[in-house]
Formats: structure tokens, C-alpha cells, sequence
């Protein structure tokens, strides 16, 4: 009994540890993550642990998901790119059920809590390198201050944070004044934030999340949530558009791109370069006619970079080859086809329903808003292949989709 209470206590401290560092640093994380996947592999109980794994449809999912990308090797020309893209996955097969079995509902607030701190270190630190305080660092430009990540990834895990703490201030009753004062401000200026950085995917996130958040302020009550968001998601984003340069030019940029995109399929005649959206468009369109020839299982695991280099050259020739789509869906349709797409809706399926029925309410929303955001920002980037994203889903779903009671 002692030896089970000490080892949850080293377990509980890890994954504390482990919410701190999943913003901030790559080797960090993964340090942990190789402890706590060591102490899981060999401190037996491998019964009730797999016993707690296939008594919950998510995780089984997540495995299925996982699974068909070794079962794409199978038919896969590159192999060697197909063995990449499986230990890029791998998440889904140990490192979320692992979780999933040493979580404990005593310290989602803590858990939570080590995430908000090291978010706040990461805030500081754009607001320090975009005040020119201090010299740019790593990813950091003072007009794109991220500089743990790049905006691609920062973006949408602040608007999660963001979240989390709008959370807090709209529905947390035990919190004191002071405390409400705090977190009411810390949400300010991580809105400010994520308008002077450049991930339009995260700000695409942000207006979703507050709009699900408003959705849950008027318990889903749907004419008094359309006015107030139809008046809120405007208003901050004309006032980001006049007041932040950078988010000004990437929507003007983003609107051009699109508009333009029937003459210019993504290249820019004059900067003699190729264009962020266009690109994305470009790669869509050109993975949709690989995709139509293969729709049921589509093309392998591993082929994507070949495949999309031949299609590549025949109808976008001025623009680069590509690894991926930046496109979630499109990678796995074209990986996998429809039979890998179904497994990753099945999986977020799951998700939210065992998080709707979860009577805990901050399980309950921030459980369907997670896999809500994720649904639109794999529109566009393959958000479950990136390090920082990708442990972020795994590690907040872990416990979000477990049934605590029944456990």
C-alpha cells in the first residue's frame, strides 16, 4: 500500500513536471515522458492497467488510429518516410493510455495550474522581446515575438490557455476578488498577445473557443449566445485588425492570396516567391486528385512526399514540394484514405461524447471545447504530428476523457 502510494505521488509530481515543461522546451518534456513511460512499463499491475485501457472507447480509438498507420506500411513505397511518420504517432499508443491510467482527478487543478504558469513564462517573454526589453531569442522576431516555438504552434496553445483561464474567471465561483482581478487580467493580455503574434490558425482558434465559451456562459442557450457573439467576436477582431500591424497584414495578406489564387496558383509573380495560403490551397487541390484515385485506403503511410512531388510537378511546378499538406485531414485521406479518416473522427467522437457526459462541469466543457478547436485548426496544419500541439491533446484528453467515478 505504501509502495502504491509513493509511486502515485512520483507519478502526480511527473506529470506536474511534465504540464510546466510541454510548453517551454522539447527535451524537457520528452525527459519526462521517458520516466514516466519507464515507471509505467515496469511497476507491474499490468492487469488493471489493461483492464482501465480497453474499458474506454477513446483510448481504444486513439490505438485504432495509431495501428492504421503501421497497417499503412503495408502498402507504402517509403518505407523509411513511413517509419517516420509512425514514431511521430506514437503518442497515441503509449504515451495517452499511460496517462490515461495514472491521472488522478485531485490534480487536474494542478495540472492545469503548471500549464497556466508556464504559459505566463512564455507571455512574459513575448512581451519582453516585442517591447525590444530584451534581444530576440530563438523563434522570436520582434514583430513575431514567440519565442519558445514557432506562431504556428504558439497561437493555438495560447488560445487554449486563453480558454482556461476565461474558464476560471466566468465560472469559478470559489475564486476571491483578488483572485478574479488576476486571471480577469492575465486573460487580457493574453488576448493582446495573441494578436501581435502571426499564427492565424491559433487566432482562428481564439474566436472559436470564445464563442463555444460564450455558448457555455448561457448554458447553450442559442439566441442569447448568436447576439452576444455576434457583437464580442467582431468587436476584438476590428480592434486587433486596426491596432495590431501584424495581424492586420496577415488578414490582408490571407484575403489577397485567396482572391488571387485562380491567377497565381499560390505564386507571386512579383516577390518571385510562393504565398503562405496559396501554397495551402495549392497543396489541397493538388492531394484531392491523388486522393480520388485512392479513397479507400489510400496511398500508404510513407508516400505522401513522393506522390505529392509527381502531382507537384505537373500542375504547380513553380511552387516546392511538401512533406505534408498542412492539412490533417488531406494527410490522412491521402495517407490512409477514407478508413484513416473515419478512425481520427472516431476517435475525437469519443472524446466529446465521454466528456459531455462527464458531471464535472469544467471536464465536461473544457473536454468538448479541446477536440472543438482541433477539428478547425487542422483545417490548417497537421496539428497531431507537431511536438508541442500533439502533447498538448494527449495530455489534457488523458484525464478529460476518463470516467473518474467508475474508476
Amino acid at each position: 500500500m505504501n509502495k502504491d502510494f509513493n509511486l502515485n505521488k512520483i507519478y502526480q509530481t511527473l506529470l506536474i513536471i511534465l504540464a510546466f515543461l510541454m510548453p517551454l522546451t522539447v527535451f524537457g518534456a520528452n525527459l519526462i515522458i521517458v520516466i514516466i513511460c519507464l515507471l509505467w512499463l515496469l511497476s507491474g499491475e499490468y492487469t488493471s492497467k489493461f483492464n482501465q485501457i480497453i474499458d474506454n472507447k477513446f483510448i481504444l480509438a486513439s490505438i485504432l488510429f495509431f495501428s492504421l498507420h503501421v497497417l499503412g506500411l503495408l502498402w507504402t513505397q517509403n518505407l523509411n518516410w513511413g517509419l517516420h511518420i509512425v514514431h511521430k504517432m506514437w503518442y497515441f499508443l503509449l504515451l495517452l493510455p499511460v496517462l490515461f491510467t495514472i491521472v488522478r482527478k485531485d490534480y487536474i487543478k494542478f495540472y492545469i495550474s503548471a500549464f497556466l504558469l508556464a504559459i505566463t513564462f512564455t507571455e512574459i517573454a513575448s512581451y519582453l522581446v516585442w517591447f525590444e526589453v530584451v534581444e530576440p531569442f530563438k523563434n522570436a522576431t520582434v514583430r513575431n515575438p514567440t519565442p519558445f516555438m514557432s506562431h504556428i504552434s504558439y497561437n493555438p496553445i495560447l488560445a487554449f490557455a486563453t480558454y482556461l483561464v476565461l474558464h476560471k474567471v466566468f465560472f469559478n465561483k470559489k475564486l476571491t476578488k483578488l483572485m478574479f482581478s488576476f486571471y480577469s487580467l492575465f486573460g487580457l493580455t493574453m488576448t493582446f498577445n495573441m494578436f501581435i503574434t502571426g499564427g492565424r490558425a491559433g487566432q482562428v482558434s481564439f474566436f472559436v473557443m470564445l464563442s463555444i465559451l460564450i455558448f457555455q456562459f448561457f448554458d447553450y442557450q442559442k439566441i442569447k449566445s448568436l447576439i452576444v457573439i455576434f457583437i464580442v467576436v467582431p468587436g476584438i477582431f476590428l480592434s486587433s485588425y486596426l491596432l495590431s500591424d501584424i495581424f492586420k497584414d496577415r488578414v490582408d495578406m490571407a484575403i489577397d492570396e485567396v482572391a488571387t489564387f485562380s491567377v497565381t496558383k499560390g505564386f507571386d509573380p512579383i516577390t518571385q516567391s510562393h504565398t503562405s495560403v496559396g501554397v495551402r490551397l495549392a497543396m489541397t487541390l493538388n492531394s484531392w486528385e491523388v486522393i480520388k484515385k485512392n479513397p479507400l485506403i489510400g496511398i500508404g503511410t510513407g508516400d505522401f512526399p513522393t506522390e505529392y512531388a509527381k502531382i507537384n510537378q505537373i500542375n504547380t511546378p513553380k511552387l516546392p514540394n511538401a512533406e505534408n499538406p498542412h492539412n490533417m485531414y488531406i494527410l490522412v485521406l491521402m495517407q490512409l484514405g477514407l478508413l484513416g479518416l473515419s478512425s481520427m473522427l472516431i476517435m475525437i467522437y469519443y472524446q466529446i461524447r465521454l466528456s459531455f457526459n462527464s458531471p464535472v462541469k469544467l471536464i465536461r466543457d473544457v473536454g468538448i471545447t479541446l477536440p472543438l478547436m482541433f477539428l478547425v485548426i487542422m483545417l490548417s496544419d497537421t496539428y497531431l504530428l507537431g511536438h508541442y500541439t500533439t502533447l498538448m491533446y494527449v495530455f489534457f484528453s488523458a484525464f478529460l476523457c476518463k470516467d473518474f467515478e467508475k474508476s
